[in-house]
């Protein structure tokens, strides 16, 4: 007989009163009903409720994120389906409907918000379909059509080109140049600061960099919304002058702008359907500003073979705007660099078909991990390298692409890869440490030559490279690029690569003066000693490297000499590349003056020259 203890009607020995498992039900506690909502006037009256709640959130919406109204276009699918939810929240509440789970929900759904619900369903068939037709497995020969490639001939067709063409600064050297002449501006340095665009374009036959300032921060948004943005900063690639244009009316409509004036917000309220690129900071001629806006679409089923077709142009003082299908001659960027890279490798991978791409891989080609830009002509154009897909430790030619009109080369050059090259500069001077920027492709004595500036850990530009494409080996450095020039001619002959009358061709920027020296200052700079050379009747200093120019240590004021230099803009001097003395001044007795040199020391950054080392006008260089 079991033993159990009864205490108020619970038995803890686990058998109810038929000796099976214990009730509890008696202890559960019930649940309370819902309290029911009441439905908000009648049906109509509802509906006018639903819609305008989904009114205003697609209006605001609309407004903070600026989703194009184009069925091309992935974020439009999205603010329809928000607004599509919306509006089935709305019916749900001014309903009173209380559903029992989510398939009560869905059922009513179905039943009272049958033209969302159709809608959203609508639109996920549009996307399958859409996604299906832009698939690449299925339109591969499409895709690879996206980009019409043109072979060329290098020697024949890559001209040697000025060298006051050659953009010696990249983007993050322009970017340091930039903040510290704004640190230099007094009135601005404390409102505003430097956007970090940096637009490489042609301006008046010049490669530079343009880039438009914006507000500090919100306060000095609010603080100085009312006359714009005063100035933007040209930065030229080849002097690294920068120079602050000062507008007589500031820029209004630019992307540090808020509200109507936001450039996104701006050009999204006037071209609702079209589907834009970044939009890229120019000026024209004459200096105005401009924005030009690339214009996206989508040539390959609904979201496939992403192109660009013309480009709005915003003027950045009044807002004012126009679509061009063929973009004015003076723009230089519409086509977006990463889009042409994008559509080459389509054609590298799939121009023998999908299959192809995978199993086999004949003749299948990738571009390499970088860009630069060159300007040519009036136009600026893209560079990239071309590699084979099954290896990235040589280049079998490369791409230049015009990037206003999308007229693209490809140049048959088999060589060293541009990280090879970088790393190849880099060791001629890996003393000092020095880092090379992403090169570009010159023809140099019908030699396809890597271009690249060397930088210091300061980011400023110190010396310059050329290294052989075809033997990377082969490797020249100079301090002004007319004499990286003449010493990799001169390397290029003594590897019998050109001839011995090549190697003696003047660089193609290098201009001559003859005149009697009228005065000579030399320094110390980076262990080399340079000497100042001044003509009589001019204003212009030569700088003549005693390491280069032996002849510079025996020159005297009086002397008659011919100077070949590169012509620059600014700098402390014209860089010298050679002198030849005609004619020789007497000394007189005790005119000579000694003096020691200077310990090493850096060249001054204002521009002026070393005072203290200034050799009298009646001495000679010592």
């Amino acid at each position: 007989m079991p033993f159990t203890f009864n205490f108020g009607g619970f038995n803890p020995g686990g058998a109810g009163a038929d000796g099976g498992q214990p009730d509890f039900s008696q202890f559960q506690r019930e649940k309370k009903p819902r309290k029911p909502r009441k439905a908000i006037g009648n049906a109509f009256t509802r509906t006018l409720i639903n819609l305008a709640v989904t009114l205003v959130f697609a209006a605001v919406y609309f407004y903070l994120e600026l989703p194009a109204l184009n069925f091309h276009a992935e974020e439009f699918y999205m603010f329809v389906f928000l607004c599509c939810a919306v509006y089935c929240v709305c019916a749900v509440i001014t309903s009173g409907f209380q559903g029992d789970g989510i398939k009560g929900y869905a059922h009513f759904v179905r039943k009272q918000c049958t033209v969302p619900f159709l809608l959203f369903i609508a639109l996920i068939a549009a996307i399958a379909i859409g996604s299906i037709s832009s698939w690449v497995v299925l339109r591969a020969s499409s895709y690879s059509k996206l980009l019409t490639v043109e072979t060329g001939d290098f020697a024949a067709e890559v001209d040697e080109i000025s060298f006051d063409q050659i953009p010696m600064l990249d983007r993050d050297s322009a970017a340091r140049l930039g903040a510290r002449k704004l640190g230099e501006l007094a009135d601005m340095v404390s409102q505003f600061e430097v956007l970090d665009n940096y637009t490489q374009i042609n301006y008046q036959g010049r490669p530079v960099r343009v880039t438009s300032l914006g507000y500090a921060d919100i306060v000095k948004w609010f603080t100085n919304r009312s006359g714009g943005l005063p100035a933007y900063l040209i930065v030229d690639m080849v002097t690294q002058d920068v120079t602050v244009v000062r507008l007589p009316e500031g820029m209004k409509y630019t992307t540090a702008e808020h509200f109507g004036r936001n450039l996104y917000r701006h050009i999204r309220f006037a071209y609702p359907t079209m589907m834009f690129a970044e939009p890229v900071f120019e000026i024209d001629e004459e200096g105005t500003p401009w924005w030009v806006c690339p214009r996206l679409v989508k040539t390959i089923g609904l979201f496939g073979g992403t192109d660009i077709r013309g480009a709005v142009l915003v003027n950045a003082i009044t807002g004012e705007s126009e679509y061009y299908e063929e973009v004015p001659a003076w723009v230089d960027q519409v086509y977006v660099a990463d889009l042409i890279m994008e559509q080459y490798d389509y054609y590298g991978l799939y121009k023998n078909g999908f299959i192809n791409s995978i199993l086999g891989q004949r003749d299948v080609t990738q571009t390499t991990d970088g860009y630069n830009y060159i300007a040519i002509g009036d136009d600026v154009y893209m560079y990239t390298g071309v590699t084979s897909v099954t290896s990235d430790q040589s280049n079998i030619g490369f791409l230049l692409s015009n990037q206003r009109t999308k007229e693209t080369h490809f140049y048959s050059v088999a060589g060293a890869t541009e990280d090879s090259a970088q790393r190849s500069a880099e060791g001629q001077v890996q003393q000092m440490k020095y880092v090379a920027t992403f090169p570009l492709l010159l023809n140099i004595a019908d030699q396809p030559t890597y271009f690249m500036a060397l930088k210091d850990a300061a980011g400023l530009v110190k010396m310059y490279a050329m290294v052989n494409v075809q033997q990377y080996q082969i490797v020249s450095t100079g301090n002004t690029v007319a004499a990286c020039e003449t010493n990799y001619r001169q390397a290029l002959a003594e590897n019998k690569l050109i001839d011995q009358d090549k190697a003696e061709a003047e660089p193609s920027d290098q201009l001559t003066v003859t005149g009697v020296i009228a005065e000579i200052r030399s320094a110390v700079i980076s262990g080399t000693t340079s000497y100042f050379v001044r003509l009589e009747g001019g204003e212009d200093f030569y700088q003549l490297t005693a390491d280069r120019i032996p002849l510079a240590i025996l020159l005297n004021v009086g002397d008659e000499v011919t100077i070949r230099y590169a012509a620059s803009a600014g700098g402390v001097a014209q860089g010298a590349n050679s002198v030849e003395r005609l004619s020789s001044a007497a000394p007189s007795a005790g005119a000579v003056t000694q003096f020691a040199l200077p310990e090493p020391a850096v060249q001054p950054e204002d521009g002026t020259l070393p005072a203290e080392d200034a050799v009298p006008a009646d001495g000679a260089a010592a």
